[in-house]
């Protein structure tokens, strides 16, 4: 390998690990404004502080640790970059599925238990009361599921997207079910097939990115060699990929009123009467298809690069074996 592809293969791959290390310092910047209490890093341009500043400093700091990290093993190659986004993404999908599989399941009981007034005589009159508000149920409730569901990810392995189109599926028979024949139907039934389904659809795009799996109109890529629809495919996942992340995530945490942030804020609910409190996760999906995305798309970039560059072990992706 030449100096000079030794240096662009550098700087691809310092564009790629910048581009996830600013997405975390603007998902900490955020946080700790929205959550904490903190001026926001926008607020230095204000004379927000020292605090404001300490926020503004997150981007370049970030931005930095990324060139160091690349320039301190620069023997790795694209593939193998790559590689390490898409298994850390893997873990972020992972985490997430268990997450909501828990939270559903755990959510739906509580539901059913209130709404026929069966909770009451299991957990006492004030707790019951309790875990009617959107605040405390989230809090108490929904909090220890979320960190059981990263725990189970951290030791288990795989994706399990077709058992949670299964659970879809399941729930989606026991509504039919019991409204025709037990006649019996609540909001929290149907509230569970949306949480499921909405989750489903959002968290397996980044797996289905990797796969290259997506409905695509093909004109021309087809016939393309491999270095051209690298090519392709390194323009394609920077202009339009990365941009509509950016995109989502800079709207959706625009303001504490903004379709992200402010039902997280607010642990908003649906106003179907007794039906799940888990609106806000909904909310939520929207920014963890922006971040998965992202790291698909930049794991994307590297592979599209490589092939660009003609490199060795080129991953087949189920389209291309099909």
């Amino acid at each position: 390998m030449t100096d000079t592809t030794a240096g662009r293969a550098l700087v691809t791959r310092s564009f790629g690990w910048i581009v996830l290390a600013v997405m975390g310092a603007f998902l900490v910047d955020s946080i700790l404004k929205f959550w904490l209490g903190f001026p926001g890093a926008a607020a230095a341009l204000s004379g927000g502080g020292a605090l404001a500043l300490l926020q503004a400093a997150l981007y370049p700091a970030a931005a930095a640790l990324a060139v160091l990290g690349v320039t301190r093993r620069p023997e790795v190659s694209l593939r193998d970059d790559a590689a390490r986004v898409t298994a850390i993404n893997t873990f972020i999908v992972r985490a997430a599925f268990w997450v909501v599989v828990l939270v559903g399941i755990g959510d739906a009981i509580l539901s059913f238990l209130r709404v026929d007034g069966l909770l009451e005589g299991l957990v006492g009159t004030e707790l019951a009361s309790d875990l009617g508000r959107s605040q405390f149920r989230g809090i108490y409730f929904h909090l220890p599921l979320v960190l059981l569901g990263i725990l189970i990810a951290a030791v288990t392995r795989g994706i399990a997207f077709v058992w949670l189109g299964l659970l879809v599926v399941l729930a989606e028979l026991l509504i039919v079910f019991s409204r025709f024949v037990f006649s019996y139907e609540q909001a929290f039934m149907a509230d569970l097939v949306r949480f499921w389904y909405g989750a489903l659809f959002l968290f397996a795009s980044a797996y289905t990115l990797l796969e290259d799996a997506h409905v695509r109109v093909d004109l021309l890529y087809s016939n393309m060699s491999r270095r051209a629809q690298g090519r392709t495919n390194a323009w394609g996942a920077v202009l339009l990929g990365i941009t509509l992340c950016w995109t989502i995530l800079i709207i959706g945490f625009g303001s504490s009123s903004s379709i992200i942030v402010g039902p997280i804020l607010v642990f908003e609910v649906t106003q179907s009467g007794f039906g799940m409190y888990v609106k806000y996760f909904m909310a939520a999906f929207l920014g963890i298809f922006a971040v998965t995305m992202m790291f698909q798309f930049v794991a994307q970039f590297f592979e599209a690069v490589a092939d660009r560059r003609g490199e060795p072990g080129a991953r087949e992706s189920h389209a291309e074996m099909i």
